[in-house]
């Protein structure tokens, strides 16, 4: 009795979430992969995050371009101290003490003011061509960011096919098990009758009641399943995990492209994930331009002005300390000067040969990819074909599968076979229509990873209504 009770709470629980999951697919509008993939384009963290990061390189870009500004600095300064030097050249320290006025033949170290006011342009008006391959450099760099956004919201986009045909194969799962719960809740009903009337042992009565048990486990497990894949695509697409209900027509859809698809090569002229290494090997070439011209002789344009005042006078008298404020001199200074370090050419000589075997890993990895892109469009190509093989032998394991538990049931309802055999049939039947909902899903899938190898997904969409 107490087995009876527990039976009966699962199966009405079980009842429950089967209703509650019908009706929220009724309920719910399905969701196209052309919309998904529209939001998961709009609202993905990731690609929000890339968009981001492009505009820092541009910002950083905008602040090279503005490398060639001069420096005009102003200088005031206002001192007491002495005046008390002697003659002879030295190197300053960061701190210079003053050498202004003669040697005086006895020390004097009476305080003295001063005060003087400078306005200094330093400005390198030409570098042969550091500039622009700066310039290259940072426009580089944005093609190599916006080739990784591209890449990037392509790898997503496969991602998010994935994953929507991963949801309509569980949803497939779902409702075959739904019908194995209605053929074994069948089988458990014959059992009980031809049990209570004698013609069977009360044994199939436990058999029956587990096997319908295990197919409600299935599909409990199965909804989980389907659940997490919504919050996936949820968490990309900003949707409420619960509206996202695939469209079920999806896969007949993509049956029938099979003829309107043209066979192409693989397009590496154009597609993203080949781009972005193209990129990648261009930003390195312009980076080498850049090692060239950095060591480059630099042409400066430099000019001054400034102004003095002291309160030792010409005649080497010292006067009041107030009489030091003021600029007593005025001067200017311009002048054009080259500077060049020797030195520099075995420096540009080893920093570029560090960039050119970072240029030739670079052009590496292209060939890299395009050869791999090769080998899986290849891949994709007889997986394909594979599948349509498989899609098309399948229909005659279901039916010969159906006949055979129909058969089945209907000798065991007679008394004629047992309910091992019986569930043997039921097995057979429930593999052929999981194989058929794994051929429809595998040849879905082998398509869009071919169209996904070969740049082709935008033209497989729009064979979708």
């Amino acid at each position: 009795m107490l087995i009876s009770k527990k039976s009966c709470c699962l199966l009405l629980a079980l009842f429950i979430t089967a209703c509650s999951y019908a009706q929220q697919q009724q309920n719910s509008t399905p969701v196209s992969l052309k919309t998904l993939l529209n939001s998961v384009n709009q609202n993905a963290p990731t690609l929000l995050t890339d968009s981001a990061a492009i505009a820092i390189k541009r910002a950083m870009a905008t602040e090279t371009r503005n490398s060639w500004l001069p420096n005009l600095k102003l200088n005031y300064q206002a001192d007491y101290g002495t005046n008390n030097n002697v003659a002879g050249p030295y190197f300053g320290f960061g701190i210079i003490p003053s050498n202004s006025r003669g040697v005086r033949p006895e020390s004097n170290t009476t305080t003295v003011s001063a005060n003087v006011g400078v306005a200094a342009l330093d400005w390198e008006i030409y570098n042969f061509g550091a500039y622009g391959a700066q310039n290259k450099v940072a426009n580089s760099d944005i093609q190599v960011q916006q080739s990784q956004f591209a890449d990037s919201k392509y790898q997503l986009q496969a991602y998010t096919i994935g994953n929507y045909l991963m949801l309509l194969r569980l949803e497939n799962f779902l409702s075959i098990q739904a019908r194995n719960i209605r053929r074994n809740q069948e089988i458990r009903r014959s059992v009980q009758s031809l049990a209570k009337s004698g013609v069977r042992a009360g044994v199939d009565t436990s058999i029956a009641e587990a096997e319908l048990s295990k197919a409600r486990l299935n599909y409990i497990e199965l909804n989980n399943q389907l659940k997490q894949v919504q919050l996936q695509l949820s968490a990309i697409s900003g949707l409420p995990y619960q509206s996202i209900v695939p469209d079920t027509t999806l896969e007949q859809s993509l049956i029938g492209t099979e003829n309107s698809l043209q066979p192409s090569e693989v397009d590496t002229a154009n597609h993203p994930l080949i781009n972005y290494y193209k990129s990648v090997y261009q930003n390195s070439l312009q980076r080498e331009e850049l090692v060239k011209k950095s060591y480059n002789p630099k042409i400066m344009l430099e000019g001054a002005v400034w102004g003095r005042g002291s309160s030792v006078d010409a005649n080497d008298h010292f006067n009041s300390l107030s009489s030091g404020w003021g600029f007593d001199r005025n001067n200017y200074l311009v002048g054009i000067g080259v500077s060049y370090n020797l030195f520099d050419i075995r420096r540009r000589q080893l920093k570029l040969r560090t960039q050119r075997a970072n240029t030739d890993y670079t052009r590496k990895k292209l060939e890299e990819q395009k050869q791999l892109l090769a080998v899986s469009a290849n891949q994709s190509n007889v997986e394909l074909q594979t599948a349509h093989e498989r899609l098309l032998e399948i229909p005659h394991q279901l039916k010969a599968a159906t006949d055979g538990y129909r058969q089945k049931l209907s000798l065991y309802k007679n008394g004629l076979t047992d309910i091992i055999e019986l569930n043997a049939a039921l097995n057979i039947l429930y593999r052929a229509e999981t194989d058929y909902v794994q051929a429809k899903y595998a040849y879905s899938n082998a398509l869009f990873q071919k169209a996904i190898t070969e740049n082709q997904v935008s033209s497989v969409l729009n064979l979708l209504k």
